[in-house]
């Protein structure tokens, strides 16, 4: 719903695509919205896998101390529920798009409302960030998830770099 509020507030005509869309948009611009977790949603994976190489969101493992975090070009940020959690919010072209893909890729709906949230209300600092907005992919951090819920977000960092790559790959523009 938060998408389709954010898609209305930039003029976009909504329209919604059956879960098991594959392939890709051509001229129109799409907004993905990440499922709990991502890698349960098909065609998010498929872009972080295909766009964001620098990304990986780890599977739950309570053997293990990453388990559901998110590593970014090697830094990881852990998911600590409730309390610290953490989602990308990215811009794409695929090569063979005409249009740009938008994704928010967080760990949970929360997460990713949140993040969605915090897009729509700081668009304007947020668009001064990374030095492109045409390709960039920014991590939003969700804090005191238990008093705040989905009301308390800022932005980590830009992880553009890390996240597409840093040997020059430009896949996507």
């Amino acid at each position: 719903m938060e998408l389709a509020l954010l898609t209305g507030e930039l003029g976009c005509r909504v329209e919604r695509e059956p879960g098991g869309f594959r392939g890709g948009d051509g001229d129109r611009t799409e907004f993905c919205g990440g499922a709990s977790p991502p890698a349960s949603d098909l065609h998010t994976r498929g872009h972080l896998a295909a766009h964001l190489p620098g990304t990986a969101f780890h599977p739950y493992d309570p053997e293990q101390p990453e388990s559901v975090a998110v590593t970014i070009g090697g830094t990881t940020y852990p998911f600590r529920k409730g309390d610290v959690e953490y989602a990308l919010v990215d811009r794409f072209t695929p090569e063979e798009s005409g249009a740009p893909v938008f994704v928010v890729a967080g760990r949970s709906s929360l997460t990713n409302l949140t993040a969605t949230r915090f897009l729509r209300r700081e668009y304007g600092r947020m668009a001064r960030e990374p030095a492109s907005v045409e390709r960039f992919c920014l991590l939003v951090r969700v804090s005191g998830i238990a008093a705040y819920a989905h009301h308390r977000a800022e932005l980590a960092r830009d992880v553009t770099a890390d996240a597409f790559g840093t040997d020059g790959d430009r896949r996507g523009r």
